[in-house]
């Protein structure tokens, strides 16, 4: 079965944390949408249709580690295949229908088509063009999935994602319960080789799994409350608290309290502070007591500002949301971040009083206000992080960079195509 896994024009929605990645390359759960929907998918052969600036990320950094043939933008052949939202989450095996049809959203949106259409591109989803709105009048498919339509989506169904993930461990041990640690319900704790548990921790998965990836480390004392996932060499420091619903990725350095949030890999919040309902992109570093409001006082909805327009709040239908932190972002010790706060990719936020709710990407935030934050200084501040961690700098690391620097003024309103 032929798959192609597509972008389409509302990939911005994600934003900060889509500005430097494909949608299907987010995380939910213990692994992305990507790796979902080929497990769920089973395509005997994959397509990625993306943005130009993301080709070259895919062709470098994923198709590698593919084990299905893929190819990048090339558009359809004569083969009939399942056209797939990349912002689609699957949490079941996709049955495909016997004829042509399409599931469509909002109302003129297509989810998932399944169809003979030779010569159909990536630009036409991109573009939304005519060719593309004619898959449109295919005959309507009940849906199987759900689609993503704001970072919000993620973390409210992380814990769901979490328990399916968790149903496919595949290669790992229960945690022994000799230890002088505390196990609650251990057979749904698993570990990967290389796990150090400490002295004084306890991880309850009585609500829910937990998976620690190799080679993490639980200082003394720290306390997971499942469903909760832990990624490879990552350290959680001493006295500790990783609450349900939270995903860390792989190399991260976490300290203080984590709640139902998402933190992709090589990021830090290594000092006390409370991080609750929030997403936070790759190199992100939380200074010393920074915190996260993540509910209003009223109780009410909680509006997110996604661009830099007066008309850009956007209502979240959540009760609890922290804050989308992009990529390469830095605060200061001290830092408190309202419900809803966006924070743009490569921002700097040095300010002692509260910042604003939207922080544009690559900007510079103190007390005398905000400047911007130039992109030459940008890079040199990452490429000093990675050397920090061991980690090699890339030319794909630098064009991302750029390419962030290039839409998110796009994105967020500050300037026009």
């Amino acid at each position: 079965m032929h798959v192609v896994i597509f972008e389409d024009d509302l990939w911005s929605r994600l934003a900060p944390l889509s500005l430097s990645r494909p949608v299907f390359t987010l995380a939910t759960g213990m692994s992305n949408l990507l790796e979902k929907q080929l497990r769920h998918l089973q395509p005997t052969r994959l397509t990625l249709w993306v943005r130009p600036e993301m080709a070259e990320y895919c062709q470098e950094l994923l198709v590698p580690n593919l084990r299905t043939p893929t190819r990048i933008n090339q558009p359809l052949d004569d083969e009939r295949a399942v056209l797939v939202n990349a912002r689609t989450l699957h949490f079941a095996r996709y049955r495909v229908p016997e004829a042509d049809a399409v599931v469509v959203d909002e109302p003129d949106r297509v989810r998932i088509a399944v169809t003979r259409h030779p010569g159909l591109t990536h630009t036409d989803a991109l573009q939304q063009t005519d060719r593309w709105k004619s898959l449109l009048d295919l005959p309507r498919a009940e849906p199987q999935s759900r689609l993503v339509n704001a970072p919000w989506d993620l973390i409210a169904w992380n814990k769901e994602s979490l328990a399916m993930d968790a149903r496919e461990i595949h290669g790992l041990n229960n945690v022994e319960s000799a230890g002088p640690y505390f196990l609650m319900n251990p057979k749904d704790i698993w570990e990967a080789d290389g796990v150090k548990i400490e002295p004084g921790c306890v991880l309850d998965a009585r609500d829910g799994p937990i998976v620690l990836g190799d080679n993490v480390t639980l200082g003394a004392n720290v306390v997971v409350q499942g469903p909760a996932y832990i990624g490879a060499y990552t350290y959680i420091r001493p006295v500790s608290l990783i609450r349900p619903g939270t995903t860390i990725g792989n190399a991260c350095k976490i300290g203080g309290e984590v709640s139902n949030s998402i933190i992709l890999g090589y990021s830090n919040k290594s000092h006390d502070g409370y991080l609750g309902d929030s997403y936070l992109g790759k190199w992100v570093n939380l200074g010393a007591l920074t915190t996260t409001s993540n509910l209003k006082n009223t109780y009410g909805e909680i509006t997110v500002k996604m661009g830099a327009t007066p008309d850009k709040h956007v209502p979240t239908g959540r009760m609890n949301l922290g804050s989308l932190i992009g990529d390469h972002t830095k605060t200061a010790i001290l830092t408190r971040l309202m419900t809803g706060s966006y924070i743009g990719y490569g921002s700097m936020i040095g300010c002692s009083t509260i910042p604003p709710k939207f922080v544009r990407s690559f900007s510079f935030l103190t007390d005398k206000g905000e400047e911007s934050y130039d992109v030459e200084k940008a890079l040199s501040v990452a490429r000093r992080s990675y050397d920090r961690r061991q980690t090699p700098w890339r030319d794909i690391d630098e064009r991302i960079l750029r390419y962030a620097a290039r839409i998110a003024p796009i994105v967020e309103g500050v300037t026009t195509a």
